[in-house]
């Protein structure tokens, strides 16, 4: 029997990156295979391409403007990378990457300018990480910023061969006197509803835990209030709201805006309230998506619990002047987001800029 080898000798087989999980060559087959992706995620600020330590974007852009301030956003996509890599689908969930980041720049009014990214794998499969990239420039191209540069890293022993994470970092702009936020707010004013595509990115351990560990349902269930399997449901994209909302902020009054990701409507509406006012939400004005209602009823989730963690069909809203509301609507749905009144915003210096929904959901 082979002998271990002994404190201060040679090891028999001389180690190795590679026989310790790392492959050099995996890593620079996914760089050649995601090149073509990454250069349709492109401004013309952008300097060089992919490959160098650092990316480069021109700033000379910004002296356009009086008093630019740079906004920047970094986050992740959570536990939904579960859900892709069960159904080995992974081109899509850069989507959920890239409006998780791009869209909690937006609603200061800043224009996202360019955006890095991070997966970690156990494995470096080149077609799998290609596809990831694939969804990551796609979005941006649909967000409007340029995908600059990004690392991937292989952490065998960390992460199982199939299992990765991922995460992005975006810098946006935002003329000084152009920024909204909590001091443009007045009483009067109307939150205006802009529809999520779904689940978005947010709520997931909730969502797997009541469907998946609890009910033991198969992602290939066909669910039929979805009208389709369950995994096609649990993997459809965010909805990316950048190019709607820079609108919004060039042609109306608008005077603020919440994404609505972990935490749920109320919570960070409240985020971009001052404390003299409060809003109602009502309810009765839309149905959320069927998969809300899907996991509030095979899970027994109490209804409070579902909006503290889920967006409960409403991804980003906007607080615009009462005489804004009509433009508002229309220049959102010219960009295929449906959108509705759906509260107002009332002078109330004991609320403490809170938020409360009233009435039921149609149907619930």
């Amino acid at each position: 029997m082979p002998q271990p080898p002994q404190p201060g000798t040679a090891p028999t087989v001389p180690a190795s990156y590679a026989a310790a999980g790392v492959s050099i060559d995996a890593a620079d087959k996914a760089i050649e295979l995601m090149k073509g992706s990454v250069e349709k995620a492109r401004r013309p600020e952008v300097i060089g391409g992919i490959g160098g330590f650092a990316g480069l974007f021109d700033a000379s852009m910004l002296t356009r403007y009086e008093r630019p301030l740079l906004a920047t956003s970094t986050d992740g996509v959570g536990t939904k990378v579960a859900i892709a890599q069960a159904m080995d689908v992974h081109d899509t969930i850069g989507f959920d990457l890239v409006g998780m980041v791009v869209d909690d720049l937006v609603v200061c009014g800043a224009e996202p300018l360019f955006m890095t990214d991070y997966i970690a794998t156990g494995r470096v499969v080149p077609e799998r990480v290609a596809a990831i990239v694939k969804g990551i420039a796609e979005a941006c191209v649909a967000a409007g910023c340029a995908l600059i540069g990004g690392e991937t890293a292989e952490h065998p022993g960390l992460l199982g061969p199939d299992e990765y994470d991922l995460a992005g970092a975006a810098t946006g702009v935002v003329e000084a006197d152009r920024l909204l936020g909590p001091g443009r707010v007045r009483p009067g004013d109307v939150v205006v509803a802009m529809e999520a595509s779904g689940l978005h990115s947010n709520g997931y351990s909730l969502v797997r835990h009541v469907l998946l560990e609890t009910a033991q349902w198969s992602l290939d269930r066909h669910v039929e209030e979805l009208g389709r399997p369950l995994g096609e449901e649990l993997l459809e994209p965010t909805r990316i709201y950048a190019t709607a909302c820079l609108d919004l902020a060039r042609h109306t009054g608008v005077h603020a805006m919440a994404h609505v990701t972990g935490g749920g409507l109320a919570a960070n509406l409240e985020r971009v309230l001052p404390v003299e006012v409060s809003v109602v939400i009502d309810r009765s004005t839309w149905t959320p998506q069927p998969v809300f209602d899907v996991v509030r009823r095979v899970g027994d989730v109490e209804q409070a619990e579902l909006e503290a963690t889920l967006n409960c069909g409403v991804g980003m809203v906007a607080l615009t002047p009462a005489e804004d509301v009509e433009r508002t609507i229309d220049l959102l749905e010219g960009h295929g987001v449906r959108a509705w009144s759906a509260g107002q915003v009332r002078a109330d210096g004991d609320a403490n800029g809170r938020v409360s929904l009233v009435g039921q959901h149609p149907g619930w």
